[in-house]
């Protein structure tokens, strides 16, 4: 929905229409701090509490569970908040000095679905795919493949 570059990728009216029609058929949504922002019309959530409180305010719009993902953030930890109507649970790792993160968003909600897919429970699917991506952020430098933000190493773990 938001670029890296923080330029937006979706138009008004689709955004509207996300908020319409998808918000309230999905299981999961997967917004990093800009889009949560975006789709509620507020400033961008700098705190623990602002983060979990713009999630709530996403999970009352109809998806099952909101997973606000703080990449975007500041400081040396980078903290991701799943929100479902039980309750909230954090994911935290070591902030990585890397600029290849491009792919970041799509690369954890696909791994969360393939998680899903295997029928893992949201949450253990969640903190799954958390790990493997912050390993693949990690392994990112090994890579050289363009300019600017390169991707993440989706396949660390088979292919030093």
């Amino acid at each position: 929905m938001i670029a890296k570059s923080g330029d937006a990728l979706l138009q008004d009216q689709a955004v509207a229409a996300l908020i319409t029609h998808i918000l309230p058929r999905a299981d999961l949504l997967t917004p990093n701090l800009p889009e949560a922002a975006r789709l509620l019309n507020q400033s961008e959530a700098t705190t623990a509490d602002q983060m979990v409180a713009q999630a709530r305010c996403l999970l009352d719009m109809g998806p099952k569970a909101v997973l606000v993902k703080g990449g975007h953030g500041a400081g040396d930890i980078c903290s991701d908040a799943l929100v479902t109507a039980k309750g909230v649970t954090w994911l935290t790792a070591p902030r990585i000095n890397t600029r290849n993160t491009h792919g970041t968003g799509c690369s954890y909600a696909a791994a969360i679905a393939a998680e899903l897919a295997h029928g893992a429970p949201l949450a253990s699917a969640v903190q799954t795919a958390h790990s493997y991506l912050h390993q693949a952020i990690r392994a990112a430098d090994r890579l050289s493949i363009g300019t600017g933000h390169g991707p993440v190493h989706h396949f660390h773990a088979i292919w030093p």
